[in-house]
C-alpha cells in the first residue's frame, strides 16, 4: 500500500494497519496491548543490514572472480543457453533472463546495453546508441545480440562451474562463471550499494594480458587506465586504483587554424552533449570567448570551437581545461566481493587474482580433459578385449542378464591388470549391448590407432599439466593473437601541467578607480577606466604614502584615499620591477629604491617605505621586464644651494627586496621629479626550458635548458613528421606532441636530414638552414607517405646505407654529407643517394669535426713545423 493510500484511511483498526512505537517511545502500555506492541528499533536494525548486505552482494558490486554483477552473469548464461550462432532479439534475451533475474525488465535491459557498447563480451546489432553522443539505444525489440567469440572462448565452461538455484528454484545458476581473463578490469565497473561504493576504471585489453604474462614469470607489472573514449590522462596519483587515488582525463585539443580548435577525444564518463553544455556555460560566465562551437562527431568526436576576434588559441585551450569538462578529474575505488564479503583491492592484486584463477582453471580443464581421456582409453581397451579375445561367444548358452555379465566379468579377469580401473558393473553392461554388426566390422589396427592417438593426447595433458606456467602463458598469447588485433592503446598517458586559472581566464570586466576617495572595483563606471581584468583576479593597490594591499577583485571595494597606483597582481612575477623615489617622513632624506613586488598575504597592509609616519612616495613606475629610467630631479631653492637641478639612473641603483629601505638621494626638500630617458631592461635574458613530461616552456627549471633569452629570440621545433618552425618561447604555447629536436633557434645552423621521397620513390639527403616562420614548414616534401629517416646537426656527419631485396649482397656505403651535397635551401629536394634497393640508414659517429679558432690560432704559428713534416699536410682535426 502506498503511502497516499495509507494517508487516505482514518480508522486503524478498519483497514488492519498495525502501529509500532516510534524510536523515542518508552513502549509503556496497558493491558492486553502491550502483547501486541513491537519495537521498530530492533527490527529496522536487522532489516537494514539485511537490505544492505543483500544489494551489496546481489547487485551493485561485481565478483573477483569473474568481475561481473549478478545482472550481468545472470544476462551472459541466459545468452549461453540460447546460443546457436545467430542475433537474438534483445527482448527474447530480457525475458529470457528474468527466469534467474528477479528484479523488472528495465535493470537487464539497462545492463545488457551496456555491455552490448562496451564490445567485450556482446555482440550487437542494429542501434545501440552512441556512447560520445550520449544517445540512447532502440527499443528492445529492435536491436540484436549475441554472445561475442571472445566471450565463448574465455568465459564459459559448464564443466569447470560451480551451480546454485536460481531466485525460484526451478533453473540452476552459475554462483560464478569460469573467466579465464582478468575481465573485471578489462570492463571496469562503476556500482553504488548501501554504505558502499565501488568503481574500476577500464584498462587496456592488450596489456592485462602482457601484465598476467609478467606476473607468471614473477616479474613486475604497472596497470594503468585506457578509456575508449581516448583523450589523455595524468596517472601520477592514481594509486593502484585503490581509495584516495585520482587521475586526471583530458580531451584532445588541436588547432585547425588561429581561429578555430578541434576537441578530437571526451573525458570517460562524458558525452558531447554534457562537454559543449560546459564550454556554453564557460563562455556565459566569460570564463572563454568564443564566437560559436558546432557539434561534427559521427563515428568520432569532432567538436569544433571558433575563437572570437583577438582571442589567443593557446591559452584557450589552457582555459578550457580550466573551467570546462575539457579536464575531470576521477576517483577509483575498486571494490569487490571475495569470500562473500566485500574487499578493498588494488588493480594489481585482482589482476594477480585474475591470473591465479585462470591458472587454476585450466589445471581443472586439463584434469577433467585427462579424466575423460583415461576412460575413453579404458573403454576402447575393454571393447577390444571383449571382441578380439571373443569374450562374446560365453554368453551364448546364458538365460538371464546376471549371467550374461559374469560370464563377461569372468571373461575379463585375465586382462583386467592391464587396465587404468576397476572394471564397474556399467562396463559390463556397456559390453554387453554391444551389437553383432559392430563385432563382425570390428579392425584391431583401427582401435590400436585410436589408442595409440588418446595415449599420445593423455602424454600431452600430462605434460601441459607438469607445465602449468608455461601452458598458461600461451593461454594468454594465443588469446593476445586472436582478439588483440584493433584494442590497441587508445588513451595517452602524460603528465599534465597546473594550470592557474588567473593566468588563462579571459578579462571579461572592466576595472575602475576613484583615486581620490580610495575606491577601485568593477561597478565603478563613472570614474577613471584602469584595464581589463577577470572576476577572479588579484589586484595591487598603491598609495601615496606608500602603503600597498592585495585585494580580490570586486564591483566596489574601499582599499584607502590617495591611491597613486592601482593593477591586476600577478603574485609569480618576479621581472617586474617598481621603481621610486619617496621622502622619508615629515622631513626625513629623500630615498631611491628598485624592488619586485610577490608572495603577498590578501588584504594586509604593507609599506613600501621605512614606514615613518608622513613617508611619501614622490615618483613611482612600474617596469614589466625590469626597465630603468633616468629623471631630472629639481631641488627646492635654499640658500647656499647651487645645483638644483641633477639626474638620477635608475639602473645604477640594486634591484633589492620589497622591504629594503633602499639609499639616500638626496637631503634636500624635491620641488618636482621629471622623466628624462626611458631605459632598458638590466636583468638580462630569461633561462627558458622545456619539459617533455608535459611538452610546454617554463622559467622554473623543470625538463631541459634551452638557453637564455632576450627579447624577441626564438627556438626551433622540428618534427619526426618532416615538418619544422620557429617561435619565440611563450609558457602559455601548447606544442607539437611530435617533437623530435628543440633548442634555440639559430639561422646560420645546418641541419642534415635523410628522407623517403614517397613521390620519387627514392632515399634522398639534404643540407639546409631553416629560415624563421612562425607556420609548419614541410622540408622533406608534403605527401605524407614520405617520412624523414635521420636528422643531424653535426658539421661534418656521416650515414651507413645497408642494401636489401634483390641488392642485400651489396656491401654497406658511407656516405660524407659534406662531400655528397652542399648546403641549400630547405625547399630543394635534396640529391637522391642510391637507386638500390635499402635496407637501413643509420648516422655515424663523425670523425672530422669543425676547427676551433684556439687550434687555427695554433696551426698558424707552427707553419714551418708543418713544412718539416709532410704527413701533416694531409692532417685533420680529429
Amino acid at each position: 500500500m502506498s503511502t497516499d493510500n495509507i494517508n487516505q484511511h482514518n480508522d486503524p483498526e478498519k483497514d488492519n494497519i498495525q502501529h509500532f512505537d516510534s524510536p523515542g517511545d518508552d513502549g509503556a502500555g496497558t493491558g492486553d496491548d502491550d502483547k501486541h506492541v513491537k519495537k521498530i528499533t530492533g527490527l529496522y536494525k536487522d532489516w537494514f543490514l539485511d537490505y544492505a548486505s543483500y544489494v551489496i552482494l546481489e547487485r551493485a558490486v561485481p565478483h573477483i572472480n569473474d568481475g561481473l554483477k549478478p545482472v550481468q552473469r545472470r544476462i551472459l548464461h541466459s545468452m549461453r543457453r540460447l546460443e546457436d550462432g545467430r542475433y537474438h532479439k534483445v527482448a527474447n534475451i530480457i525475458g529470457n533472463t528474468m527466469m534467474f533475474h528477479p528484479h523488472g525488465d528495465a535493470s537487464i535491459g539497462d545492463a545488457l546495453v551496456q555491455m552490448g557498447q562496451k564490445e567485450v563480451l556482446v555482440d550487437p546489432q542494429g542501434n545501440w546508441g552512441n556512447t560520445f553522443t550520449g544517445d540512447g539505444a532502440a527499443a528492445p525489440r529492435y536491436i540484436e545480440a549475441r554472445l561475442s567469440k571472445f566471450a565463448l572462448d574465455v568465459v564459459f565452461n559448464p564443466k569447470t562451474t560451480e551451480w546454485k538455484l536460481s531466485y525460484d528454484g526451478r533453473n540452476n545458476e552459475p554462483v560464478t562463471l569460469p573467466v579465464k581473463f582478468p575481465l573485471l578490469l578489462a570492463q571496469g565497473v562503476e556500482g553504488i550499494a548501501v554504505g558502499l561504493a565501488s568503481k574500476i576504471l577500464p584498462h587496456n585489453f592488450n596489456e592485462l594480458i602482457d601484465a598476467s604474462i609478467a606476473h607468471l614469470k614473477g616479474k613486475a607489472f604497472e596497470l594503468y587506465p585506457d578509456f575508449p573514449s581516448g583523450g589523455l590522462i595524468d596517472v601520477s596519483r592514481y594509486n593502484d586504483g585503490l581509495r584516495g587515488g585520482v587521475v586526471r582525463i583530458r580531451s584532445k585539443i588541436s588547432k585547425l587554424d588561429n581561429k578555430t580548435l578541434v576537441i578530437e577525444d571526451i573525458p570517460y564518463g562524458k558525452t558531447t552533449t554534457t562537454l559543449i553544455d560546459s564550454v556554453i556555460k564557460a563562455n556565459e560566465k566569460g570564463k572563454i570567448k568564443i564566437k560559436k562551437i558546432d557539434d561534427n562527431t559521427a563515428e568520432k568526436v569532432e567538436i569544433h570551437v571558433h575563437l572570437a576576434p583577438g582571442i589567443s588559441s593557446d591559452k584557450t585551450i589552457d582555459a578550457l581545461y580550466a573551467f570546462t569538462d575539457c579536464e575531470i578529474p576521477i576517483s577509483p575505488n575498486a571494490c569487490v566481493i571475495e569470500d562473500e564479503k566485500p574487499k578493498f583491492l588494488g588493480v594489481s592484486d585482482i589482476l594477480k587474482h585474475c591470473t591465479i584463477q585462470t591458472r587454476e582453471l585450466l589445471t581443472k580443464e586439463l584434469e577433467i580433459r585427462k579424466s575423460e581421456l583415461q576412460e575413453d582409453w579404458h573403454q576402447a581397451s575393454l571393447e577390444k578385449i571383449f571382441i578380439l579375445n571373443e569374450i562374446y561367444e560365453d554368453i551364448k548358452d546364458c538365460k538371464t542378464e546376471e549371467e550374461i555379465l559374469t560370464a563377461i566379468d569372468e571373461g575379463l579377469k585375465p586382462f583386467v591388470k592391464n587396465l587404468w580401473r576397476e572394471v564397474t558393473h556399467d562396463d559390463l553392461v556397456r559390453l554387453s549391448n554391444i551389437p553383432i554388426k559392430r563385432i563382425s566390422k570390428y579392425s584391431s589396427f583401427k582401435a590400436d590407432e585410436y589408442i595409440k592417438r588418446i595415449e599420445e593426447e593423455i602424454s600431452e595433458v600430462e605434460h601441459h599439466l607438469n607445465n602449468i606456467i608455461p601452458y598458461t602463458i600461451k593461454w594468454y598469447e594465443n588469446i593476445k593473437k586472436k582478439y588483440g588485433k584493433g584494442r590497441e592503446r587508445k588513451t595517452e598517458i602524460r603528465n599534465f601541467d597546473v594550470i592557474e586559472a588567473t593566468k588563462v581566464v579571459v578579462a571579461n570586466e572592466k576595472l575602475y578607480v576613484n583615486r581620490k576617495e580610495g575606491f577601485v572595483g568593477m561597478g565603478l563606471k563613472k570614474d577613471e577606466y584602469v584595464c581589463d581584468c577577470s572576476d577572479i583576479d588579484d589586484l595591487l593597490t598603491i598609495r601615496k604614502d606608500g602603503t600597498y594591499k592585495i585585494t580580490k577583485v570586486a564591483d566596489k571595494d574601499f582599499v584607502g584615499k590617495d591611491i597613486i597606483h592601482v593593477s591586476v597582481f600577478n603574485k609569480n612575477d618576479n621581472r617586474t620591477i617598481y621603481n621610486l623615489i619617496y621622502r622619508d617622513g615629515y622631513k626625513g632624506a629623500i630615498m631611491i629604491k628598485r624592488c619586485a613586488i610577490t608572495g603577498l598575504t590578501r588584504d594586509k597592509d604593507y609599506s613600501l617605505t621605512k614606514g615613518t609616519e608622513g613617508s611619501e612616495i614622490l615618483y613611482l613606475s612600474v617596469n614589466p621586464n625590469g626597465e630603468a629610467e633616468i629623471v631630472k630631479v629639481y631641488l627646492k631653492p635654499r640658500p647656499r644651494l647651487r645645483n638644483l637641478i641633477f639626474e638620477a639612473n635608475f639602473a645604477e641603483q640594486v634591484i633589492k627586496g620589497k622591504n629594503a629601505a633602499g639609499n639616500i638621494l638626496t637631503k634636500y626638500g624635491i620641488h618636482k621629479i621629471v622623466l628624462k630617458e626611458k631605459g632598458e631592461s638590466t636583468l638580462g635574458g630569461q633561462n627558458v626550458y622545456f619539459d617533455k613530461d608535459v611538452n610546454r616552456f617554463n622559467h622554473d627549471g623543470n625538463g631541459d635548458l634551452l638557453g637564455e633569452f632576450k627579447g624577441n629570440e626564438k627556438v626551433v621545433i622540428i618534427t619526426d613528421g618532416g615538418q619544422y618552425r620557429t617561435t619565440v618561447p611563450d609558457t602559455s604555447q601548447h606544442l607539437e606532441t611530435n617533437i623530435l629536436k628543440i633548442e634555440k633557434f639559430d639561422p646560420e645552423k645546418v641541419y642534415t636530414a635523410v628522407f623517403y621521397d614517397a613521390d620519387q620513390q627514392y632515399y634522398y639527403l639534404k643540407r639546409f638552414t631553416p629560415e624563421a616562420s612562425d607556420k609548419l614548414i614541410e622540408f622533406i616534401g608534403d605527401n605524407p607517405e614520405s617520412k624523414l629517416v635521420a636528422l643531424s646537426d653535426q658539421v661534418y656527419p656521416r650515414f651507413e646505407i645497408t642494401f636489401g631485396g634483390k641488392h642485400k649482397s651489396r656491401d654497406p656505403e658511407i656516405i660524407e654529407a659534406d662531400d655528397f651535397i652542399a648546403v641549400k635551401s630547405y625547399k630543394a629536394r635534396g640529391k637522391r643517394l642510391t637507386t638500390f634497393a635499402v635496407k637501413t640508414i643509420k648516422e655515424l659517429e663523425p670523425v672530422k669535426f669543425p676547427e676551433s679558432p684556439n687550434n687555427a690560432s695554433n696551426n698558424d704559428d707552427s707553419d714551418d713545423a708543418d713544412d718539416a713534416d709532410p704527413n701533416n699536410q694531409m692532417k685533420l682535426d680529429w
